[in-house]
């Protein structure tokens, strides 16, 4: 579907934050200016001529202390297109590989001066301590197993620009909830925003909290889209009961399980896919029903928002 009209004049658009740590810390005001401004730069990213000079002459730190493909890659993209200079750290390139403390390192880069700084680590709260060191705005890229704000945005800015709406949609999270930072930021947005959601998946992989099932037909059960989750094997602590192809056969998102939810249901997942562990490749690849391609175009638009509206007042 087309994407709604703008409410707001983007550039009268604002948010009451400095960093964005969390979706938990958005209001929905926070999270509609933020996805408004973001169906702007999608239109922007889709003309020939993609890049700005809204942000020249800053600088965007990338510390990522934990692999990544999509997130790190859309944060240079997202600043370079605004015109930003980036500069990517990792922890193999860092003086943390030579012993050095996570808050040294913090200190250090802080007393460079940088003008933005996204940073990824397995630590959970790492962002905030980021922003509580960082004189610039600190974005969070995903921290531990507590939160990955700009993909539950992301997710939701796909979900709004296929549907027309997030208010009332039924949406289905399957896989390792428990260790999945981006389902506890959508549990959060969908909450505010007013989706339905069911969890689905092993109990071992549940929080308590979700109130998820072990029934993939009756999670699915009317679902307007379905977000496939990976097994998250590096969180864990200890081995999950089922092998690969048992998961797949309990919990992959197969076109027969696929037919529980609603007709013409979307699929998404917000990568990297284990393809028939937790979702049949041929689904993954869908035209008709799978949006996992979209979401990683929505990803550079969304951060870019975000990048806009944390620099607006000190531009």
């Amino acid at each position: 579907m087309n994407a709604q009209p703008q409410r707001t004049p983007v550039s009268k658009l604002s948010i009451p934050h400095k960093h964005l740590l969390s979706i938990e810390a958005l209001s929905r005001e926070d999270i509609n200016t933020i996805l408004d401004l973001s169906e702007y730069y999608v239109v922007q990213n889709r003309r020939k001529s993609q890049t700005n000079a809204l942000l020249k002459g800053l600088v965007l730190v990338n510390l990522f202390l934990e692999n990544s493909t999509r997130t790190r890659l859309s944060f240079e993209m997202a600043a370079k297109r605004l015109g930003a200079d980036v500069i990517n750290m990792t922890v193999e390139g860092s003086s943390i590989k030579k012993g050095e403390s996570f808050i040294d390192t913090l200190k250090t880069l802080n007393a460079m001066r940088p003008d933005l700084f996204v940073i990824r680590a397995g630590e959970e709260g790492s962002a905030e301590k980021a922003s509580n060191i960082l004189e610039c705005p600190v974005l969070n890229a995903g921290d531990g197993t507590r939160e990955h704000p700009t993909q539950a945005l992301l997710d939701a800015l796909t979900l709004r620009r296929h549907f027309g709406r997030l208010e009332g949609l039924n949406v289905a999270i399957c896989g390792d909830i428990l260790h999945s930072r981006v389902a506890h930021s959508n549990l959060h947005l969908f909450k505010k925003m007013g989706v339905n959601v069911k969890c689905v998946g092993p109990t071992e992989l549940m929080p308590l909290a979700a109130g998820g099932t072990q029934d993939m037909k009756a999670g699915l059960s009317g679902a307007d889209a379905i977000m496939v989750l990976r097994i998250q094997k590096e969180r864990m602590q200890k081995a999950l009961s089922l092998t690969e192809v048992q998961y797949f056969k309990t919990f992959g998102l197969t076109a027969e399980r696929l037919a529980f939810a609603k007709e013409g249901a979307v699929i998404l997942h917000p990568g990297p896919m284990n393809r028939d562990v937790e979702i049949d490749a041929e689904i993954a690849d869908d035209p008709k029903r799978s949006l996992i391609t979209t979401q990683v175009e929505m990803g550079v638009a969304v951060r870019m928002a975000c990048l806009d509206l944390l620099t607006r007042s000190a531009r």
